[in-house]
């Protein structure tokens, strides 16, 4: 999700990512570390496949961090258990998106709990079936969503990631934007910011 035309339009934007790991590298900590390759497509698959970046998971004893864009996450933490909680965002800078979006759902990023929602369970998305998941919450926050109220100002910060044992991430949505009414302003009201929703078709 794209908001185009000065955030007065919303877009949505489809493509097939296909994620490649590369090598086995050590990370500027002197860490082991998994270059993975990320490649574009059309929505169908049909499309040459494009390049589009590179980031790097690093498997650690008790955690696994994912760096991508110079932003270091902590994405899975031990134990593996119902409600445990970790400050998976706590190596991010103050404002990480500061340079790209004029929002202030990143101004306490670092402060997230991300923390393990139930037990592993079945989950269906877009009719493929998976077992085993563990569900990872990050962020669940909205005010004026739906914006009801469209003279006062709206925010939405979610995100949440699904895990399928032996298979990895098979589900994410990431989303963080902000709605100014912006009265008397030129242009009237607009959006700034982002929206994504990922889910696995297919792996090796």
């Amino acid at each position: 999700m794209v908001f185009t035309k000065f955030g007065r339009n919303t877009e949505i934007r489809k493509y097939q990512v296909k994620h490649v790991i590369d090598t086995l590298i050590t990370d500027n900590l002197g860490r082991p570390s998994y270059r993975v390759y990320r490649y574009l497509s059309d929505s169908t698959g049909t499309q040459p496949w494009q390049p589009s970046g590179t980031y790097f998971i690093t498997p650690l004893s008790d955690q696994v961090e994912l760096i991508e864009d110079n932003l270091r996450f902590i994405k899975m933490h031990l134990p593996i258990r119902n409600g445990f909680s970790w400050k998976g965002n706590r190596f991010l800078p103050s404002d990480p998106y500061g340079t790209i979006y004029n929002f202030s759902n990143d101004d306490s990023m670092e402060a997230w709990d991300f923390y393990f929602d139930g037990e592993p369970s079945s989950f269906t998305y877009r009719g493929i079936n998976y077992t085993d998941v563990h569900s990872i919450e990050q962020v669940d926050e909205a005010f004026n969503v739906p914006i009801t109220s469209p003279t006062a100002y709206a925010a939405k910060s979610r995100s949440v990631e699904k895990y399928a044992k032996n298979i990895g991430l098979v589900y994410r949505e990431y989303e963080l934007w902000e709605y100014q009414p912006n009265p008397g302003g030129a242009g009237g009201p607009y959006k700034t910011g982002f929206g994504i929703t990922m889910w696995m078709v297919d792996h090796n």
